[in-house]
């Protein structure tokens, strides 16, 4: 799979790391593990409902998600944060 940032989702991947610096290792992980298995258990990958019909979120710690919407061989990153944050 490939991943695919915009300058949006970049901004907001800056400022969460900024915030969250313990994270980088954990959050590299996760997105190498999307790109190579996005069905990996581990990522507890679920899609939503509501306004973000049709994307997906997954789990970078139990507190925190991606948001992403999965477009063929290509997977868009879309918002990074808590629940709150990136729903």
């Amino acid at each position: 799979m490939k991943l695919v940032t915009s300058s949006r989702f970049e901004r907001s991947l800056r400022q969460f790391l900024r915030k969250h610096p313990d994270l980088k290792k954990e959050l590299a992980g996760k997105l190498e593990l999307l790109r190579r298995d996005p069905a990996n258990p581990s990522l507890r990958l679920h899609a939503l409902s509501g306004k973000l019909r049709g994307c997906f979120a997954f789990a970078v710690s139990y507190e925190y998600r991606i948001v992403v919407e999965l477009k063929g061989s290509e997977v868009h990153l879309l918002a990074v944060g808590t629940h709150d944050e990136a729903y």
